[in-house]
């Protein structure tokens, strides 16, 4: 099923002037009874009817708003908890199969509170305070815990621990984030305000200005550049004791083992080494 197309003529907030117009076309839509859901399911699994699709949508709309107005403590607009409620009736109506012997609004509350939840998460703070699924399970139980109880002492973190089976110090690492509040880095501070200063007024950076990093990334490659100009103009040989000398990290090799190798004197060795390597430095620092 397109969402798109099943929802093409639903009402929606915006195009009802106010939520509290939409709440209202919505709250007249007739509600279905058990063989009027189920003749629908049907037509849609059966022949892909959309029109039976929408309707099963229309009529499940006030529900979703009963359940955005239980998420109303999060301080986010409930039109946007409704609409993304929507979403999830939607893909319930999708999945919906009415054999089962249940009602869609039983099966779709699952799908109507993901949806929701997805969306307090990403909005709620502008850091994420639950990324894992154990996370998200505890931000929403922990948080109805502490709007009950308050600050909790020591029996009721465990407790919740205990019921939620998560350790202690992840229920303790939650309540600080659900505690904390979000900063805006280079918020204005009254001077007569006692309010801590934003960020920006302590948190210095000591790294490299932009300017002084595009200047050592500059120079970096100029001196790779210099390196491979004055490699080429090495002989073979000189070029060779640099490159397993000073080049080949894996593999290094001794003086003397060049030495064997070419059938010179260490001693010959160290010298060719050395004038290969002023030559390099002379077109590296030029």
């Amino acid at each position: 099923m397109s969402t798109a197309l099943v929802a093409r003529n639903l009402p929606v907030p915006s195009a009802l002037g106010t939520l509290d117009a939409y709440i209202a076309a919505v709250n007249r839509i007739p509600v279905l009874d058990a063989d009027g859901e189920r003749q629908l399911a049907q037509r849609f699994r059966r022949e892909e009817d959309l029109e039976a699709a929408r309707q099963l949508v229309l009529s499940h709309l006030r529900f979703v708003v009963h359940v955005a107005r239980g998420y109303s403590g999060y301080g986010l607009q409930l039109g946007d908890l409704i609409q993304e409620g929507n979403i999830g009736l939607m893909k319930a109506v999708k999945r919906f199969d009415p054999e089962q012997g249940v009602r869609l609004v039983s099966f779709a509350v699952h799908w109507i509170r993901a949806e929701m939840h997805e969306f307090i998460l990403r909005n709620w703070r502008i850091v994420k305070v639950a990324t894992t699924k154990a996370q998200r399970k505890l931000f929403f139980n922990l948080r109805k815990s502490k709007t009950r109880l308050g600050w909790m002492n020591g029996d009721e973190v465990r407790a919740v621990a205990k019921d939620l089976g998560v350790p202690v110090e992840t229920v303790l690492e939650m309540e600080s984030r659900l505690s904390g509040r979000d900063v805006a880095f280079d918020s204005p501070v009254d001077a007569d305000d006692d309010e801590r200063p934003a960020p920006v007024a302590f948190l210095e950076d000591h790294g490299a200005t932009p300017d002084q990093t595009y200047a050592s990334a500059d120079d970096s490659e100029h001196r790779l550049e210099a390196l491979g100009r004055g490699l080429a103009l090495l002989d073979p040989r000189s070029r060779d004791i640099i490159r397993r000398r000073w080049l080949d990290e894996d593999s290094k090799v001794t003086l003397q083992e060049l030495a064997d190798e070419y059938g010179v004197s260490a001693e010959r060795i160290r010298q060719i080494e050395s004038n290969a390597m002023k030559k390099i430095r002379a077109l590296v620092e030029a």
